[in-house]
Parts: C-alpha cells; sequence; structure tokens
C-alpha cells in the first residue's frame, strides 16, 4: 500500500510534528523498507505536486498541531484544495493531531471535523491520533521524551503492519483526556512560581518580543 505523509505544521522541519512523524517511520522501517515521503503543506509553491501525491496514494496520514483549539490555517487551505479532487481507487486517510494543552479532550472537537470530512470525500477514515502536552519537547532532556517517542515508534510498527492505528496505543496517547483535580490544583501552584511561562518568556526574549508581550494593538483605547 502506497503511504503519504503531510506535516501541517507552519514550522514545518523544525516542528514538533515532524519528530513525531520521524519516530512513526523508524516504527514502520521495522515492517516495511520503503521509501515514505513526507510533504510540508507550508510548502505553498509545492502544493500542485503534493495534491498530485495525494490523488495517488492509497493511504494517506496528515499530522497537524492544534492552534488554539484549530487547524493551523494552511491545513485549512490545503483541505479546500483537496476537495477538488477525484479519486479513481478507494484511499484510506487517518490523522495525527497534537499540542500543546496537556489534555486531549482539547482535540477532540476539531477530531469531529476530520471524521466528516473524511466520509464527504469519500474515503475510508482510519481515525485520529490525539496526543497533548507536546510543545517543548525539541528541549527536553531524553529521559522525558523516551515514553512518548517509544508509544509514537510502536504506532508506526503496528500501522506497518496493519494498515491502521492500533487502538491500545491510540488510548495510551489520549491520557490524560482530562486532568485530575489534583493535577491541576499542582498545576495551579506552579504557575504562582512563573515556571509554567519559562518556555514562553524564552522564545519572545529569542525574538526580541519580551517587551511587547502585553501589547494590545487592536484594542482602541480611546
Amino acid at each position: 500500500m502506497k503511504l503519504a505523509i503531510f506535516n501541517g505544521s507552519p514550522r514545518k522541519k523544525k516542528s514538533n510534528s515532524t519528530l513525531l512523524i520521524n519516530q512513526f517511520l523508524n516504527g514502520y522501517a521495522k515492517i516495511h523498507d520503503e521509501v515514505v515521503p513526507v510533504h510540508y503543506i507550508a510548502k505553498r509553491n509545492k502544493t500542485e505536486e503534493m495534491l498530485q501525491e495525494f490523488r495517488d496514494a492509497e493511504i494517506v496520514l496528515i499530522i497537524f498541531p492544534l492552534y488554539t483549539d484549530c487547524m493551523p490555517g494552511i491545513v485549512k487551505e490545503f483541505i479546500e484544495d483537496i476537495n477538488r479532487l477525484t479519486f479513481s481507487k478507494p484511499k484510506k486517510i487517518g490523522f495525527i493531531v497534537q499540542s500543546g494543552f496537556p489534555e486531549a479532550i482539547h482535540s477532540t472537537f476539531v477530531e469531529r471535523y476530520l471524521q466528516k470530512l473524511t466520509q464527504r470525500l469519500g474515503c475510508e477514515y482510519l481515525g485520529t491520533v490525539i496526543k497533548g502536552g507536546v510543545e517543548g519537547i525539541q528541549i527536553m532532556p531524553p529521559q522525558m521524551t523516551k515514553k512518548l517517542f517509544g508509544r509514537f515508534h510502536e504506532l508506526g510498527k503496528c500501522f506497518a503492519e496493519n494498515n491502521s492505528f492500533s487502538p491500545e496505543i491510540v488510548g495510551k496517547l489520549r491520557h490524560p483526556y482530562k486532568m485530575s483535580m489534583a493535577r491541576r490544583i499542582g498545576f495551579s501552584l506552579i504557575r504562582l512560581t512563573g515556571l509554567t511561562n519559562y518556555y514562553w518568556n524564552s522564545n519572545l526574549k529569542k525574538h526580541g518580543a519580551y517587551q511587547n508581550r502585553f501589547d494590545r494593538p487592536f484594542i482602541d483605547e480611546n
């Protein structure tokens, strides 16, 4: 079965989506030695080439980050481009949605849309893998990402064996669906120390925008 993967992160190869897909493909390669193309939707000058690849593939996986409960605009635009395609043979489509939110529930709303989308395209829906708490994995030490990467490795291996996602692994990746009361209280206490803003503040400083973090350019102060 010809597999093609489409990465919908605006960060392209430097994205968290890329790290997860690389682990998925490492597992996939344990069963199949075929070269699986990974296309970056943010490369808008490659859209027609990507649409052709989408049309020719038998199985398609689309991975993207959740941006405040929504998909990135470039992914929505790509989906609108897909809608004008016609398929000469049955196609299977699966999705991977990752986010910085620790709870999986935030991604379940876009999951419903993705299922309906696949049905409207006349394709077989393989399901949606949801994983929260992903933002920051690029700066985490290996021991903190070992379990996450291991599960995506196994996800890829199982996918190669069955042309479908493993329900058991998908279930594990969705944990926690909602944060427990104890964890919410703990998070609130940690927030008082300022540690929860460390990653975001470091990025603001890196790009010279820290001093503008409270700006409200669209608010009329008069």
